[in-house]
């Protein structure tokens, strides 16, 4: 008889289950709040933490080529998801990711960044270990991020798990980036699993301050109902409406009263740009004159989580006064010279909406202008025909963008890179459910490219079309192999137009500096050895039918665009000259 007391059997030996750890209490409150996906590079230190996530049930790891593009993917993904998180090694790895955590903390996107770092024991015994000064200093790093990130912490076995919780609840309230240092002895350390979900987030509004301020901006209103040039009143809406996931109050808000309205360029997409009341984008001086007449004659302006930066207000050319004004700010509200707060967004927005509902109630006096019916919209971008560009015609800047225009159906997600892509379609009306990512405030080049993978990652069911200028896409090319491989609907028009076009608009059209190595991104598909289809295309004709092709492509489709290397947008073309002034 065996031990197991049956014939030639043997006892089984037990298995204990795994300890929970602290690798997998990090993971568990990601997944809580909605990031199904860490982005980055391996490193010795953090190679440990990788195990547990590629073991995780629900959250995936995808690498990149570099840390700078983990950064950049994990700012798309969390700008659609609300979160995101990047993973990188200690020293070389995160100090490579810092210009894409800076970039999202300037423009208000919630990303986690966690670094492997040497061993506790090692850094309590000041080793001289690799990836560091040499001076047996652990801590350099983590104070690089106090100015480029909400929370920070340095993990250990005791503190950890209410550290997590801590970072990853300010990230989640504050939409700004988070850093947690990690060694690798900590990740494996046992922690008890947490009992309860991360407490929700809380309000700060002061209800008196809101029913102050909500008073106040009726009075406003009604006051502007008569002396305004345009409008009773219209809306212009800013980015933080996204950011502070306030969209949905937003949508209250116009839908209360007949509302004209605009957005900013940082904002495009965020409200439906088919909708008759929809005005265009707003850009100070550089806008549309019919737009610049809605949101600067109203009666009354209602700036719903604007923040005016100098390449989206015209170089600071918006004419906005103040007298009639209602402005809504992250966490205060301002009517004319009056402040109200604590007031949190959503909040104000919400409040305005009876406010404004009045406007199709009250009496009316014919001998005022409150009679008057809003303004009508600004004109829509004329409609491409043949005649306007026909097949033979050769690709300009804006043949380029009238072509992609008519090409994006609803539900995409258009990247447009800082530059000629992104003022090209700036101005452009968007088809109803298309998402418009930029990157106007911190402006670093080559962030779309990377944001691609991002976007593919956080909606697959959607298909991403980038539109990226050559010299930015040149910064973050070698993220084309893992978009083909994960992104199999992509769309990439890169901008062949030699060169650092919008550079060269403002200074040195001729100048070398503004020039780049010549590349034929039709051979990316084998280089980068995934399946795709690339075409070079110079004419209209052929653009349309490399995009029609697209549309019916079970695989993702490389655009090589080429247009002349001094031609701009007309939006981006007043920017440059204002700026080659400065």
């Amino acid at each position: 008889m065996g031990r197991s007391g049956r014939p030639g059997g043997y006892l089984r030996p037990v298995i204990a289950p795994a300890p929970f750890t602290v690798a997998d209490h990090l993971l568990q409150r990601l997944a809580e709040l909605g990031a199904d996906t860490v982005f980055g590079v391996p490193g010795d230190y953090s190679l440990g933490l990788l195990d547990h996530i590629v073991a995780h049930p629900s959250v995936d790891w995808v690498g990149t080529t570099n840390e700078l593009n983990a950064g950049y993917a994990a700012d798309a993904y969390a700008r659609l998801r609300g979160i995101g998180a990047l993973c990188t090694t200690f020293g070389v790895g995160e100090l490579s990711a810092v210009n894409a955590i800076t970039g999202s903390y300037a423009e208000f996107v919630p990303v986690v960044h966690i670094v492997g770092a040497p061993r506790s024991t090692v850094q309590a015994a000041h080793r001289i270990v690799h990836h560091t000064l040499g001076d047996g200093q652990f801590d350099h790093f983590l104070g690089m991020h106090a100015d480029i990130t909400c929370a920070r912490a340095a993990l250990t076995a005791d503190n950890a798990a209410g550290e997590i919780d801590r970072v990853l609840t300010a990230v989640r309230d504050h939409r700004l980036p988070g850093y947690l240092l990690l060694p690798a002895d900590v990740a494996e350390a046992p922690v008890p699993r947490p009992a309860t979900a991360l407490p929700p987030r809380s309000s700060v509004t002061d209800p008196e301050a809101l029913a102050a301020f909500a008073s106040a901006a009726a009075r406003l209103i009604q006051r502007g109902a008569a002396t305004g040039r345009g409008p009773d009143a219209s809306v212009l809406v800013g980015l933080l409406c996204h950011r502070l996931g306030a969209a949905g109050r937003l949508t209250d808000l116009l839908a209360a009263a007949p509302l004209p309205h605009a957005t900013t360029l940082w904002a495009k997409s965020l409200v439906d740009e088919s909708d008759p009341l929809f005005v265009g984008t707003y850009s100070g001086a550089a806008s549309d004159p019919a737009t610049r007449a809605v949101v600067e004659d109203a009666g009354t302006v209602i700036l719903a989580g604007v923040q005016f930066t100098d390449l989206t207000s015209g170089l600071f050319t918006q004419h906005i006064t103040r007298s009639r004004t209602i402005e809504i700010g992250a966490r205060e509200a301002s009517v004319g010279e009056a402040r109200f707060g604590p007031i949190e967004l959503p909040d104000a927005l919400a409040a305005l909406g009876p406010v404004v509902a009045e406007l199709d109630d009250r009496p009316r006096d014919p001998r005022s202008r409150r009679d008057r019916k809003p303004a009508p919209p600004a004109p829509a971008d004329p409609p491409v025909t043949p005649a306007d560009h026909t097949d033979h015609t050769a690709l300009s800047q804006v043949a380029l963008w009238d072509t992609v225009t008519a090409f994006l159906r609803p539900g995409d997600i258009v990247l447009a890179d800082q530059g000629t892509s992104f003022y090209g379609m700036g101005l452009h009306r968007l088809p109803t459910g298309v998402t418009f990512i930029g990157q106007p405030l911190w402006a670093s080049i080559g962030y779309t490219l990377p944001g691609l993978l991002g976007v593919g990652i956080a909606e697959p069911d959607r298909r991403g079309v980038l539109l990226v200028g050559d010299g930015a896409a040149q910064m973050t090319a070698t993220e084309i192999g893992t978009v083909l491989r994960h992104c199999p609907r992509a769309v990439i028009v890169v901008v062949d137009n030699d060169g650092y076009t919008v550079e060269r608009a403002i200074h040195g059209p001729e100048q070398p500096y503004n020039d780049i190595a010549a590349w034929d991104w039709t051979c990316a598909p084998a280089f980068f050895g995934a399946p795709a289809t690339a075409t070079r295309v110079t004419t209209v004709g052929e653009l349309r039918t490399a995009l029609q092709q697209a549309q019916q492509a079970d695989r993702p489709t490389i655009v090589q665009a080429v247009v002349p290397a001094l031609d701009v947008p007309p939006l981006l073309d007043t920017l440059a000259r204002s700026l080659g002034k400065k």
